[in-house]
């Protein structure tokens, strides 16, 4: 099996902001929360076999996180390790330092799958296998996206993930250019605040393009509830 389809799905205020709470209240007698659930049900209308998240996403929502164990042994292979081969759906969770202390080895049924930096302490690897938690590496420092999606479809057998922040992780997936899709839902309200997460933050140089050679191409455009806004498209490589 080839690399799975990545659709990037996120939700944001009119500037691009993804926090919520920071959100203006929208029109009318609506609660902030109703428009926000549409994102969850177009979520469950993907019908993913998996989704991704980065560190500071998933210790915030669903897991606690610590400082990395200290590297004293590396004697256990830096190999994919796999808990739960036929698991319908996957939660994977980009940890290149190994901080996330997991209770057990799935969020509401989802196999969770842990995606490392090879300089992760040997007892951080056993620590996983004791939990029941899958993991594979990203190169030395966890970052090798495009080897990460790649272990995602031939060995995990993925064949379409969702990738849901935030925007660093986004940002990284974008720079890799192994985002396929993106579904973007704009909320009818605004952050304003300068620094703010967004969809995408990428890391890197100011005069750095990051999503050079790729373009998006409108598939959808769909007025929802309240005001809401979904956007599909597909995104093409081009020449520069």
């Amino acid at each position: 099996m080839g690399s799975p389809v990545i659709i990037c799905h996120m939700i944001s205020s009119i500037d691009g902001r993804i926090l919520p709470d920071r959100w203006t209240r929208p029109a009318g007698d609506v609660d902030r929360d109703t428009l926000v659930n549409q994102y969850y049900e177009i979520e469950k209308w993907y019908n993913a076999d998996g989704w991704i998240i980065g560190r500071s996403t998933a210790s915030e929502h669903f897991v606690k996180d610590t400082e990395p164990l200290q590297v004293i042994t590396n004697r256990l292979p830096r190999e994919t390790y796999v808990a739960h081969r036929e698991a319908e759906r996957m939660a994977i969770f980009m940890d290149p330092h190994g901080k996330l202390q997991y209770e057990r080895g799935d969020i509401d049924g989802d196999a969770i799958v842990a995606v490392l930096g090879e300089a992760v302490a040997d007892e951080y690897l056993r620590f996983l296998q004791n939990r029941g938690v899958s993991y594979c590496f990203a190169g030395s420092d966890g970052h090798d996206v495009r080897k990460a999606v790649d272990i995602l479809g031939q060995t995990f057998g993925r064949r379409k993930l969702l990738l849901e922040g935030g925007g660093r992780i986004n940002g990284a997936f974008l720079k890799a250019g192994v985002i396929n899709k993106i579904s973007l839902m704009l909320y009818p309200g605004i952050d304003g605040l300068r620094g703010i997460a967004s969809s995408f933050d990428c890391v890197g140089a100011k005069d750095e393009i990051f999503a050079s050679g790729q373009a998006l191409n409108l598939k959808h455009a769909e007025k929802r509830e309240n005001g809401v806004l979904w956007l599909q498209y597909d995104v093409e490589k081009t020449s520069a």
